[in-house]
């Protein structure tokens, strides 16, 4: 590395000023820009101010009061709109399942993902906030999922979304269809595939009426099975299965399964979903579609349809967006959204999708989602229209705390890629330079 560019990377270390008036400093309020708040009609030049991480009051110019000690933020021409909330990702490098069996409900995804891996930040140059971070799907059931808050942090643990009695918010990963079909111990049929998977649950069924009878009596209750502890969880209702599956048939499967043992499910890709969006909607199952814009890889995907949201979203079904980043980068996490117009589907509903519907997915609506008093102030800001390929995405907030800004080098870098952007080492120094 040439003297300068040294020079450069290590003022690039130099952290910069934390954003975090936020946490217990004066009031933070964003005058001028349009507010698309995403649970209402948008704002044009509106306020929004923020106290304590939370969005504390939101408004037309004059509608809203600004405290005497509020730090005032002209930002007239931008767009505001709430953090992005991506329900199906693979940032961080996370690993589930191995090769020992087809079924691992209790693997822990949190337990293999790199908190400090450049795909995070790259998530936050996109303008995401929230991630379900998911383990693959060459597994029948491949573990334990995670929701994030895209906080800067160090440990994982700084990241984890806790339910109000201090639950790790998550749900559970599971598949068919081509990816979980190999050698044995893996099923080598769709039949097979989904004997396993009702073979484990009655198991699972099994366990949970074993515990029910103990009634806490450690002479009656059974050795402690931490895979079938996590299915009790989901036959309960306490973790719901996001489930991959593209092909018609596949999805009625997978309906036909939770119907059977009374799971709640998000279904994730479905490239046929616009076949069967009478029988989703029926089953009131909620989907997390997948828009590609570049043909190929699975024979099952090949009827991907840019329509497929806007059938759905006629059909009264609930419509997610994700990236599985890295099948599609998180940068461009907006293009999923625009897509879905241009084919057919409200705008309205299209930016629910990526936001206020996704989070819905996630039970996490009361929190995030949308501009509204109360909810964490998790923000993106971009320098115009949400589904114009033109736009940027400028800033990003998290809880009232900025984690990305494209103005500086740094985010730069992790906004347009270049040399070092996807590199861990590289792109904490920022600057690139010569290897």
């Amino acid at each position: 590395m040439s003297p300068l560019a040294l020079l450069g990377a290590l003022l690039a270390c130099v952290p910069l000023p934390r954003d975090d008036a936020q946490e217990g400093g004066a009031p933070l309020a964003f005058v001028g820009a349009r507010l698309v708040p995403i649970a209402g009609p948008d704002i044009e030049r509106g306020v929004l101010l923020v106290r304590g991480g939370k969005i504390a009051a939101i408004g037309a110019a004059g509608e809203v009061e600004l405290p005497a000690d509020a730090e005032v933020r002209d930002v007239t021409g931008k767009t505001i709109m709430p953090g992005l909330v991506c329900t199906h990702s693979h940032i961080g490098q996370p690993a589930g399942a191995d090769r020992s069996a087809p079924i691992q409900p209790e693997v822990r995804v949190l337990d293999a993902i790199d908190v400090r891996d450049a795909s995070i930040q790259r998530a936050q140059a996109g303008g995401l906030t929230c991630v379900n971070v998911m383990p693959g799907s060459g597994h029948l059931l491949s573990g334990q999922t995670v929701y994030l808050k895209l906080r800067d942090a160090d440990t994982i643990e700084e990241l984890l979304i806790r339910d109000a009695a201090g639950r790790i918010a998550g749900g559970i990963k599971m598949a068919n269809g081509t990816n979980s079909r190999r050698d044995p111990p893996f099923p080598g049929t769709r039949a097979k595939s989904a004997a396993l998977v009702r073979a484990q649950f009655v198991a699972a069924q099994t366990y949970r009426d074993k515990l029910a009878r103990a009634a806490g009596d450690p002479e009656k209750v059974p050795p402690r099975d931490l895979g079938l502890e996590a299915l009790v969880e989901v036959l309960e209702g306490r973790r719901v299965v996001h489930h991959h599956t593209h092909r018609h048939d596949d999805i009625l499967t997978v309906l036909r399964l939770s119907e059977e043992f009374g799971f709640r499910v998000v279904l994730h890709h479905v490239s046929d979903g616009w076949k069967v969006a009478g029988e989703i909607a029926a089953a009131r199952a909620p989907c997390s579609v997948i828009v590609i814009d570049s043909p190929g890889g699975k024979e099952e995907a090949l009827d991907v349809d840019f329509k497929t949201g806007g059938v759905l979203e006629r059909a009264g079904v609930s419509v997610s967006f994700h990236t599985d980043d890295y099948i599609t980068d998180s940068r461009l996490f907006l293009r999923s959204p625009a897509l879905a117009v241009r084919a057919g589907m409200s705008r309205a509903a299209a930016l629910a999708a990526v936001t206020l519907e996704a989070a819905r997915q996630l039970e996490l609506d009361a929190r995030i989602g949308s501009l509204e008093v109360g909810k964490d102030a998790d923000l993106a800001i971009l320098d115009g229209d949400p589904l114009s390929v033109y736009t940027l995405v400028l800033e990003t907030w998290v809880e009232g705390v900025r984690v990305f800004d494209f103005a500086s080098p740094e985010g730069r870098l992790r906004a347009l890629g270049g040399d070092g952007a996807g590199d861990p080492v590289l792109a904490d120094l920022c600057c690139g330079g010569e290897r």
